[in-house]
């Protein structure tokens, strides 16, 4: 059974950094998407970073708000994907999930996302 557990989340002041982990189990596909995605109150769920793991290569995507800001990564050995946020502002005050799926290069929207965590809270003050 797949499981992704999210951790990392908290209150933090504008300008601050977090690193967000979401620990992965019992997922075994080859050639997939992860990534992180967002909601705050009353807005729609936003795609924030995404990456797809492939035999040789992983390539990384991020949405224009979070560019030079945010960073996701991965550590293989220990199957957990991170986010990375620096110069966090108010607006990025959000539940964060994290997603896994099978699918391919881009990783575009969420039809890859098989698979979801049950969120971690970043309150960002300013």
């Amino acid at each position: 059974q797949v499981q992704l557990v999210e951790s990392g989340g908290g209150s933090v002041q504008a300008g601050g950094s977090l690193r967000l982990s979401c620990a992965a189990s019992g997922y075994t596909v080859s050639n997939y998407c992860m990534g992180w995605f967002r909601q705050a109150p009353g807005k729609e769920r936003e795609g924030v970073a995404r990456m797809y793991v492939g035999a040789r290569d992983t390539y990384t995507y991020y949405v224009d708000s979070v560019k030079g800001r945010f960073t996701i990564s991965r550590d293989k050995a220990k199957n957990t994907l991170y986010l990375q946020m620096n110069s966090v502002a108010p607006e990025d005050t959000a539940m964060y999930y994290c997603a896994a799926g099978a699918g391919g290069i881009p990783c575009r929207g969420t039809y890859w996302t098989d698979y979801w965590g049950q969120g971690t809270q970043v309150t960002v003050s300013s």
